[in-house]
């Protein structure tokens, strides 16, 4: 199969969807691996490595998207939607509940689109979907330190705080695997911190790893209320797997947080969890609502692409390679977990959470196998 890799064009994107490692996994299974020149710069992968792992190097995005398997990082934007097609399965995080206009384009040019983030495990977790998790988690709290010094428009907080001084307080709302990682960095800044989740055995989790040095809280619109209210720092974190995140963070209960507390959403890109989330960048990526300030960079493991890119890689190379060992629809009919990852094809939509934020009617996988 010809496998292509083409260049992030996102702002801010850094990261590539296939390591010079993986291209030798690919080429060593008989795969013709085309990677778009320079694709790789931004993770510190040169073209020449790609080269002697025994890939071809193409000059232009059309030419990475003239293979039947794309591989990408973040969804396709801008010119790139006029390089889908009916032949063409692409394999990238997509989140098409909160892109219906990307949605649409998958759906009237026919691709089959099989997304990153709702493949599954056997044990129902994310495993596509976690690295990143991870990298966002750690870095949500990195930014929100960032974000409450005084020169950032924050409330001139040192978030652990020094001996004879209050730490300032993190809420992380959701504790799923990006939650954890909030909620493990932020401890280790020497935060006071709170984690909610509508799961009690995630929570015991929680006080059985941190022994009662981290506040759990059962999720609902009061204990949200009461610890947003309180926080310097909100990090949310919500996930239903293929689906808009919910809302918990009203803009009257920004209004009555301390002035200078700081929220960063990393949910914003299944729609945000906070109401006045709205897609931000790495260039440019904050904003104030009454005296709070806002980040909701959609890409924000694309700040550190050498980890990430290496962590996409060693999540992603395996499904891959069945794709192109038996093609999509033998590979997905073999496992039911990456089948769970199949949104469109043919002009369908497969996902049942992406079917209904689309308001549209999933067809059965059974069918679309077939």
């Amino acid at each position: 199969m010809r496998v292509g890799v083409p260049r992030e064009v996102k702002p801010g994107e850094a990261r590539v969807a296939l390591t010079a490692t993986g291209t030798t996994e690919l080429v060593a299974h008989g795969h013709e691996v085309c990677v778009q020149a320079g694709a790789g710069a931004g993770s510190g992968i040169p073209d020449s490595a790609y080269e002697a792992a025994g890939a071809r190097i193409v000059a232009s995005a059309a030419e990475a998207w003239d293979a039947e398997l794309v591989l990408k990082v973040k969804e396709p934007v801008g010119e790139e939607l006029e390089l889908l097609r009916e032949d063409l399965t692409l394999f990238a995080y997509l989140h098409l509940a909160a892109a219906p206009e990307l949605a649409r384009a998958l759906i009237e040019r026919g691709t089959t689109a099989i997304a990153y983030e709702t493949v599954r495990a056997p044990d129902g977790t994310l495993p596509l979907l976690a690295p990143m998790s991870e990298v966002a988690g750690r870095l949500s709290v990195v930014q929100g330190a960032r974000l409450l010094t005084a020169p950032e428009g924050g409330a001139g907080l040192l978030l652990g705080g020094v001996p004879g001084t209050r730490a300032g307080h993190t809420v992380v709302l959701g504790g799923g695997v990006a939650g954890t990682a909030a909620v493990e960095m932020a401890v280790g800044l020497g935060s006071r911190v709170t984690v909610l989740d509508v799961s009690l055995p995630r929570l015991r989790q929680f006080d059985a790893i941190y022994g009662g040095r981290v506040q759990t809280l059962h999720s609902n619109r009061v204990t949200v209320d009461e610890s947003v209210r309180d926080a310097d720092l909100v990090i949310g974190s919500v996930l239903i797997p293929g689906a808009r995140a919910p809302k918990l963070v009203s803009n009257e209960l920004v209004a009555a947080m301390r002035p200078g507390s700081v929220l960063v959403d990393i949910a914003i890109d299944q729609g945000g969890c906070f109401a006045d989330s709205r897609p931000t960048t790495h260039l440019d990526p904050s904003f104030r609502v009454h005296d709070a300030v806002f980040a909701c960079v959609a890409n924000l493991p694309g700040a550190v692409p050498r980890t990430s890119t290496e962590a996409l890689t060693n999540a992603t190379l395996h499904a891959t390679t069945r794709i192109a060992d038996l093609g999509w629809r033998e590979a997905l009919a073999a496992d039911a977990g990456l089948a769970a990852g199949l949104n469109t094809t043919g002009g369908h939509v497969a996902n049942a959470a992406v079917a209904s934020a689309l308001d549209a009617q999933a067809t059965p996988l059974a069918s679309l196998l077939a």
